[in-house]
């Protein structure tokens, strides 16, 4: 069960995006949300410009939580608010461990109970300049690669983002251990929703001598990639999936991805963050990043906690 959901914003439109799904999330579980604006005070030009612009930056995030607040409250959600100064990336991942007390010292800390191990961390893919500029970038490639909470990313688009219940959801996989995790979380997700798990793997390199477009892949691999599938098929049912089905495919991870992500009306992608190499080398990992920019629904990103980058 979600109980705690820590949302980073910078009140952009990506970061209002991630927040309602969020709350959408929290009004079902009848969990609390958590809201998190970081005043990025390491600067140099800051530094020089003096207490002022970071006092400057800090009313802000306060009317950005102040709304955040409004949101939630609109929806009979439970809402902590927390301002911090401090880098961002480090507080946000601090923060979703609960190992907050190095950037809390009372005074800026806006809400209570921030020593608190969350469950997820709900962020905006796209930001703004200003106090929020981290919401994008590397500070979110530093949350979802270090980050021990699983990390849901959210893109802000004109047709929306679809909220839960969730009734299908899509995991990419290559039989690694970041992936095995992602296919428990998936499964994990829709035995509580009641929803389709999708596992499809993506042969991403073929043999020069085939068509890309138009080669049916070699039996031997269609025939290993089945039995990675299979695998996960038993894992996802043990962590609790009803409903599993598997596909094959060939051509650009990503764009794999997301096609069949729109052409099966899937609510949410769930990755790992890393991946092997072998027959699907690259598929997780740096294939990760390139989804969550460019899928429009939202990506749910883990990975086993002890493995090392």
């Amino acid at each position: 069960m979600v109980t705690r959901i820590l949302v980073p914003t910078d009140g952009g439109d990506s970061a209002t995006a991630a927040l309602e799904h969020a709350v959408d999330l929290a009004a079902e579980q009848d969990a609390t949300v958590h809201v998190l604006a970081v005043v990025e005070t390491n600067h140099s030009s800051l530094e020089r410009l003096g207490i002022d612009v970071a006092d400057t930056l800090e009313r802000e995030a306060e009317e950005i939580v102040s709304d955040a607040v409004e949101l939630a409250d609109d929806r009979g959600v439970a809402v902590v608010t927390h301002i911090v100064r401090g880098d961002p990336g480090d507080v946000i991942v601090d923060f979703a461990a609960g190992d907050s007390d190095r950037w809390v010292d009372g005074s800026e800390d806006a809400g209570n109970g921030s020593s608190i191990a969350f469950d997820l961390v709900a962020m905006g893919v796209r930001g703004r300049r200003g106090l929020g500029e981290y919401i994008l970038g590397n500070v979110t490639d530093h949350v979802v690669n270090r980050s021990e909470v699983p990390v849901l990313t959210v893109r802000a688009a004109d047709h929306g983002t679809r909220t839960c219940p969730y009734s299908d959801v899509l995991v990419p996989t290559d039989g690694s251990v970041h992936a095995k995790a992602a296919v428990e979380l998936a499964a994990t997700i829709a035995g509580r929703h009641g929803a389709t798990v999708h596992l499809l793997s993506v042969m991403d390199e073929l043999p020069e001598v085939l068509d890309a477009e138009s080669a049916r892949l070699p039996a031997q691999l269609e025939e290993n990639l089945q039995a990675v599938l299979d695998e996960e098929v038993s894992n996802a049912e043990r962590a609790g999936a009803d409903d599993v089905t598997t596909v094959i495919t060939s051509g650009s991870v990503p764009r794999e991805v997301t096609d069949y992500a729109e052409a099966k009306d899937v609510d949410l992608i769930v990755m790992g963050t890393h991946g092997r190499s072998g027959i699907n080398r690259h598929l997780l990992g740096s294939f990760t990043d390139r989804v969550i920019r460019t899928a429009p629904i939202p990506v749910l990103t883990t990975r086993k906690a002890d493995e090392t980058d």
